[in-house]
């Protein structure tokens, strides 16, 4: 991302996630406030809990409350954030220690702060129907991040756990924090979309759902792709995934189901783009081009004149 920097203006950057129970709190808090420095504040730091099995028994974290550690991570860097050497912050699972080592006419010991004030804004994802993270990132003030590779009513169901952990802190929800990440191809008709992804064991798109439909197998998490309880897991196919979760057809077809997704969940802040590996390059540059300039001015039309009604 950093390279992006200087050839931007107005984009931010957000890090996707950033699974904390994996990391030193102190690490990713040096890391976090020199990125923001270098792109003068355009930085999110995106968070979670983790939820790869095999990050799970590389760190030793299978057994230990993820949530928790994501917690007192953000936590212990929030206070190296704003205070000063000497640190001596206790953690169940960290602590973090500065003290007799410390230089300071030798700048040995303070660590960088961000250059945004107090910090930089948090964004957790949030996958599973009933979402714990979702929860909290509600009862935090966190933004809320609901992903690609689910459908469309587990984001409302999200956003309800967002606004009870609201309510529970007295917070009050606003939309406008709430980002939803969706897998888009926008191709010139529907036949050519339906073309590219007839191949599935060949498309980009196909290999993507197929990766994550076999990984979830493995931990017995298909529910989190399934529209309904009801179905069982030998139909949570490729096939299937990609009709249940990603958006493909013409513009038109595209701002049908982008006006039919604002219908069933309501206003969002932000509509994320989630792209694969571009296996044929011309077609997804033309995808964004088509999403940029025939479906988002029309969404954004359909928007205002929703609002203007109510």
């Amino acid at each position: 991302m950093a390279t992006l920097i200087p050839v931007t203006t107005r984009i931010k950057f957000g890090t996707s996630v950033l699974n904390l129970p994996q990391h030193h709190p102190a690490v990713v808090a040096g890391n976090c406030a020199m990125f923001d420095h270098l792109s003068e504040g355009r930085f999110i730091m995106g968070i979670g809990p983790g939820g790869l099995g095999s990050d799970f028994e590389l760190f030793q974290t299978m057994d230990k409350n993820r949530s928790e550690m994501m917690l007192e991570a953000i936590e212990t860097i929030h206070e190296i954030w704003a205070s000063d050497p000497p640190y001596r912050i206790e953690g169940r699972y960290w602590s973090i220690v500065i003290d007799g080592s410390c230089q300071l006419r030798l700048g040995i010991g303070p660590m960088l702060k961000p250059y945004q004030k107090p910090f930089p804004p948090l964004a957790a994802s949030a996958m599973s129907p009933v979402s714990q993270t979702a929860r909290l990132a509600g009862e935090r003030g966190w933004g809320l991040i609901s992903a690609n590779f689910m459908p469309v009513c587990h984001a409302k169901a999200q956003w309800q756990q967002y606004c009870e952990g609201a309510a529970a802190t007295g917070r009050r929800p606003d939309r406008a924090d709430w980002r939803l990440a969706r897998s888009i191809l926008v191709t010139e008709s529907d036949a050519e979309a339906a073309d590219y992804l007839a191949a599935l064991e060949k498309c980009s798109v196909g290999w993507y759902y197929s990766y994550l439909r076999d990984n979830l197998a493995t931990f017995k998490l298909l529910k989190i792709f399934k529209p309904s309880e009801s179905i069982p897991d030998d139909e949570v196919t490729v096939r299937n995934c990609i009709d249940w979760m990603v958006m493909h057809g013409s513009p038109q077809t595209v701002l049908d189901r982008l006006v039919a997704l604002l219908d069933e969940v309501g206003p969002f802040g932000t509509l994320l783009l989630t792209h694969k590996d571009w296996d044929r390059a011309e077609l997804h540059k033309r995808s964004m081009t088509l999403l940029a300039e025939k479906v988002m001015p029309r969404l954004r039309q359909h928007m205002g004149s929703r609002k203007a009604a109510e």
